[in-house]
């Protein structure tokens, strides 16, 4: 699970703690199986830290899990600068899952279906109008559900300033740049159309395969995978790359 923030700050650092040691237990156990993304206590930026020094350097996890968003504040603003700032001392991988609070949405649907993609590209777009990009580029952002619509609006994203002068005024190669400054998981997002648009806007180096594994059951996964191997839409060397080559970019110890 991406965060401990729906506990107690207290409970929260202890629970980020007992998973992350469990995770080191387990990568030691298995090292050519198993790796793990560090669970992060964001109520304070201080304990944060903290947890990021010892899981990186006591624990050698791989990378950390973080929410889109903390309460009303997501990331890209500078409240979580002192967070960004030690994983880009780090060259860290930055696994982003969407936050969601039924309470905000009064439609029946489960977040899963429409908000998680929502609050996602909320996330994605806050991290390069905010500037965060630029202050922290040593972050590897991986975006969690092929990035949700942040590829599909990349355009609109570049005309909505000329209607405000409150959003950056950014020409469109930037905004693509931005865009492509993250990675982005397949996890619920194999269908072909979905595909094709993310990988006309990001590339072929970016995408890595997703699961979302158990909270997506067997019969998600089963016909994502069949759609994402399909040899006659997609190439030997596309599905390699999305595969395993592209993670392995990411996390080469698993290619010794």
């Amino acid at each position: 699970f991406p965060g401990v923030h729906f506990f107690p700050p207290a409970k929260a650092r202890k629970m980020a703690r007992r998973c992350n040691e469990l995770s080191a237990e387990l990568n030691a156990r298995w090292p050519e199986r198993y790796g793990a993304f560090a669970l992060v206590p964001m109520h304070n930026s201080k304990h944060a830290v903290e947890e990021i020094d010892y899981a990186f350097d006591t624990l050698n996890l791989d990378g950390v899990c973080l929410f889109t968003s903390y309460g009303e504040i997501f990331l890209g603003d500078p409240k979580f600068d002192p967070v960004l700032a030690a994983l880009n001392d780090r060259n860290a991988v930055v696994f982003i899952h969407p936050a969601y609070d039924k309470k905000k949405i009064s439609l029946p649907y489960p977040g899963f279906m429409l908000e998680y993609t929502f609050d996602t590209t909320r996330a994605a777009t806050n991290l390069m109008f905010s500037g965060a990009l630029e202050r922290f580029p040593r972050v590897r952002f991986i975006l969690s559900h092929a990035g949700g619509a942040l590829p599909y609006l990349a355009w609109r994203l570049y005309v909505a300033p000329k209607t405000s002068s409150k959003i950056p005024q950014w020409s469109y190669e930037k905004i693509l740049a931005g865009v492509r400054h993250f990675w982005y998981d397949t996890a619920m997002s194999a269908g072909p159309q979905m595909m094709a648009c993310l990988y006309s806007v990001v590339g072929e180096e970016r995408v890595v395969f997703g699961s979302d594994w158990p909270f997506a059951p067997e019969p998600v996964v089963t016909e994502a995978v069949k759609n994402l191997s399909a040899p006659d839409v997609y190439s030997a060397a596309k599905r390699a790359a999305m595969a395993r080559g592209n993670a392995l970019a990411l996390f080469p110890r698993f290619g010794k």
